[in-house]
């Protein structure tokens, strides 16, 4: 059983930078694909990055989009959300995500975007101020 265990949040000035990090532990079948979810109290959970997609390329909110930067260590199976030039609108907890990918001609893939989370974590909260 996949289970993750997130660490890295707190509070920033606007500006600042963290550094979120997940670790994934227990054996799955197939292809774990991960990523970062936010969510603020009242609003639904939004996708934030994704990683290990088919081509190649993560995929990022536009929100964040040139702030923030994921990437997986496959040997240590940690996933890294580096979060740079957070703004006050960045305050959220912080989950990550984990699904099984699909299979196309025999090899499995990720998608661009999360759409049938299996495992979530525990949820870090991150909270820039003005």
């Amino acid at each position: 059983q996949v289970q993750l265990v997130e660490s890295g949040g707190g509070s920033v000035q606007a500006g600042g930078s963290l550094r979120l990090s997940c670790v994934l532990t227990g054996n799955a079948y197939g292809r774990v694909c991960m990523g970062w979810f936010r969510q603020v109290p009242g609003k639904e959970r939004e996708g934030v990055a994704t990683t290990d997609t088919a081509d190649g390329t993560p995929d990022y909110a536009d929100s964040v989009k040139g702030r923030f930067t994921v990437r997986k260590d496959n040997i240590k199976n940690i996933l890294y959300l580096q979060m740079d030039s957070l703004k006050p609108e960045d305050s959220a907890t912080y989950y990550c995500a984990a699904e099984k990918g699909y299979v196309y001609d025999g090899t499995w893939y990720c998608p661009r975007k999360l759409d049938h989370v299996e495992v979530w974590g525990q949820g870090t909260l991150v909270t820039v101020s003005s």
